[in-house]
């Protein structure tokens, strides 16, 4: 399973790419306004990083960035993702799971665009964007879940649902919104191809109480036997 982090912000996804070894970035209009940038600048930033870095296109690392989410016309949406996709290789236009969001992704696949259909709440809508290559799928968990369902059994059916028709592993799935550690696992044990979660998800995710006493434990031990062989 891949891990893309869920931010604009260029000191998070230069952390997150040292420290945790992120395989791709996703942002939307939140994302960019927590960046305190104007759009173009903070998706800029972001392109400039990966040529840095030499990261190549978007098979190697993968940054999706959502179109104007006020478009809800087809041609409109394809002509704004044409100019964000102009800008980088590595850039994936988010779009909408929606009639026009739909359609507007299966040209822009065919142009060569490569689409994350965003907004997915229910298995259904994960059906079409498949069937019509989209290279990515984003099943939404966090806002789910807020709500009192369980989404254990929702990315399951996915899962099983792209395993039926032979989509999984050409468009991928990205549980979004992740927003704790066990997300992360019952994504995992379900089969999805890559979980998006902020910079504090992934670090909470590092973090066990048991290990924190294993720490203390062998530091004492350390104190009281070993280090004094050093002395």
């Amino acid at each position: 399973m891949k891990y893309f982090l869920d931010s604009a912000k260029m000191e998070e996804i230069k952390e997150a790419y040292a420290t945790f070894g992120i395989d791709g970035v996703t942002t939307n209009p939140r994302h960019i306004q927590a960046s305190g940038k104007p759009f173009l600048d903070a998706i800029g930033d972001i392109a400039d990083w990966i040529r840095e870095e030499g990261l190549g296109g978007y098979e190697r690392f993968p940054v999706s960035v959502e179109i104007n989410p006020h478009i809800d016309d087809a041609n409109a949406m394809i002509e704004e993702a044409r100019k964000i996709g102009s800008i980088c290789k590595n850039f994936v236009i988010k779009i909408p799971a929606t009639e026009a969001g739909v359609t507007a992704a299966r040209r822009l696949e065919k142009e060569g665009i490569r689409t994350n259909v965003t907004l997915i709440f229910s298995p259904s809508q994960a059906i079409l964007p498949a069937k019509n290559g989209s290279l990515f799928v984003s099943p939404f968990i966090g806002w789910k879940e807020q709500n009192g369902e369980d989404c254990k059994q929702y990315i399951q059916d996915i899962v099983t649902i792209y395993k039926n028709y032979g989509f999984y592993g050409k468009t991928q799935i990205i549980c979004a919104a992740v927003r704790t550690p066990k997300q992360f696992t019952d994504c995992a044990v379900a089969g999805a191809d890559i979980v998006t979660a902020g910079l504090v998800v992934y670090k909470d995710s590092m973090h066990h109480a048991y290990t924190r006493q294993g720490i203390e434990t062998f530091e004492d031990a350390w104190d009281h036997t070993v280090g004094n062989e050093d002395a």
